[in-house]
């Protein structure tokens, strides 16, 4: 029974943390383009040529 003296302010204070962090996340503007990544990959940034390659 004593260890919920404990357990729960940490609790509380850990569950805080989270949306004190989902909060400044959202601030920062982590969420702003959630679909630019997804389109992102499908473009190449340059064109290489096929002997220009550095791989071989």
């Amino acid at each position: 029974m004593t260890a919920l003296v404990y357990l729960i302010p940490a609790a509380l204070f850990l569950g805080l943390l989270g949306v004190a962090a989902f909060f400044w996340s959202l601030k920062s503007g982590q969420f702003d383009d959630l679909d630019g990544a997804a389109h992102r990959i499908l473009f190449d940034d340059e064109d290489v040529k096929p002997d220009q390659r550095k791989d071989g």
